[in-house]
Formats: C-alpha cells, sequence, structure tokens
C-alpha cells in the first residue's frame, strides 16, 4: 500500500475486497449491526474536547502494568481503542501509526493502543506486525466504558461472528463460544483520544462504523497545537 495514501483510503479499499469475498447476505447483515449501533446514540456517549480523560493502569503486552499518570507526566498522550487483532481495519490503523510513531516521539508525545483481548493476543499481534508502542489489555472494556465506548455485543451479531469465524470470546478472555461471558462479548468502538499532561482531551473522534477511523494527519495537527500553546 502506497504510503502517500490516506488511511481512510487503505479502509476503503478493504472494504472494496470484502465486498467481492463475502456473500451479499453477511454484508448485509453487517451494515444492518453497524446501523443499529449508530442508531442507539452510542458516538453521543463518548467523552468529548475539553472533558478530563479518566485514569487508568492496564497491562501490558508483557503483563507490566502502565499508568496513564506517568506517562502523561513525560508528554501528551495519544489513545487509541481498537476490537481485535482479528480485525483487519485495526491492524491496517495500527501499522499506519506503527510507521508514524517515531515522528510522534519526536513530538515529545506517546501513544498507547487499548483493546479488551488478553495480554498474550496483544502480544502475538505485536510481534506478527511488528508494533513497538504499548499494547494494552482492557479486558472488560471498563477503561472504554469510562470513556464512553464500550458496549455489549447482541445476540445476533454474536452469531454472525460466528459464522464468519471470529471467535471474540477467545480472544478476548479464552473462552469458546459455548462458554462466553457477556464480559467476554465487550467491545470498544474504536476511536483515538489525544490527552493533554494535564489530562484534558485535545482532540476526539469514535465512530459507530468500524470501517471509519481518525485520520493520523488530524491527531498530529492536535498535537502540534498542544506544542504551541
Amino acid at each position: 500500500m502506497n504510503q502517500g495514501t490516506s488511511l481512510q483510503d487503505q479502509l476503503d479499499q478493504i472494504t472494496q475486497n470484502t465486498r467481492r469475498l463475502v456473500g451479499a447476505e453477511l454484508m448485509a447483515f453487517s451494515e444492518k449491526s453497524t446501523a443499529e449501533l449508530f442508531a442507539s446514540g452510542i458516538e453521543d456517549r463518548a467523552l468529548r474536547r475539553g472533558a478530563v480523560a479518566p485514569p487508568f493502569v492496564l497491562p501490558d503486552a508483557t503483563g507490566k502494568p502502565v499508568r496513564s499518570s506517568d506517562l502523561l507526566a513525560i508528554g501528551p498522550l495519544v489513545v487509541s481503542f481498537f476490537r481485535g487483532r482479528w480485525c483487519p481495519y485495526d491492524i491496517t490503523e495500527l501499522e499506519t501509526w506503527q510507521r508514524l510513531y517515531s515522528s510522534l516521539l519526536q513530538r515529545g508525545a506517546l501513544f498507547v493502543a487499548i483493546s479488551p483481548q488478553t495480554t498474550r493476543q496483544n502480544a502475538f499481534m505485536a510481534g506478527e506486525r511488528g508494533l513497538t508502542f504499548p499494547m494494552l489489555s482492557d479486558l472488560d472494556c471498563s477503561v472504554a466504558e469510562s470513556f464512553g465506548l464500550a458496549y455489549t455485543v447482541p445476540p445476533p451479531q454474536r452469531s454472525y461472528f460466528q459464522r464468519i469465524l471470529i471467535n471474540v470470546p477467545y480472544h478476548n478472555a479464552g473462552l469458546t463460544y459455548h462458554t462466553a461471558t457477556e464480559s467476554s462479548w465487550r467491545l470498544p468502538l474504536p476511536g483515538i483520544f489525544v490527552v493533554r499532561q494535564d489530562s484534558t482531551l485535545a482532540f476526539v473522534e469514535a465512530h459507530a462504523d468500524f470501517r471509519v477511523r481518525p485520520e493520523p494527519a488530524d491527531v498530529m495537527r492536535a498535537l502540534g497545537k498542544i506544542s504551541e500553546a
């Protein structure tokens, strides 16, 4: 993929490829589920720019606890919520951020990616994709909930995931479809928050449509405004 291509252009290409490979019935159900999630008003529950970001302590891929307060003592923080390594949109987005990671660090900012998947899954994803920023496990989506992003996958969509061989409970809790708990079916909206060192939010973008993601250029501009202030 051309590195000059926008992130959304890359994601749109994934959608086009999926439409060619997936049957019309499954595609229609996926789009219906996305529309229902949007209609639930979940985007309106996300924290707004200017709000105070909740503090968190989460394990990284090695199991070491990472505290947001420690990160913010160093510089502004970019927090990216993603669903899991089973999502090609998440993979593409995080690989894009990996390419920008050194530039972000040069600006004095830090980056963390948070998902409900286990530390083992995060470690596997980081190794497979060459991701060097902290990958944090929010197993019950409690941190995602505090940012206003968490929801529980409804039963019809659980069946859909099973039909396309995505075992969300396994990635989130090492469980099977038959032993899954409600908390293992929790997911966040994909979204990005830029947190100033005083914990206020300088940038917020999250979408109920998992195929839409914030452009890194917009995030970098928000970081630039922080450094200029």
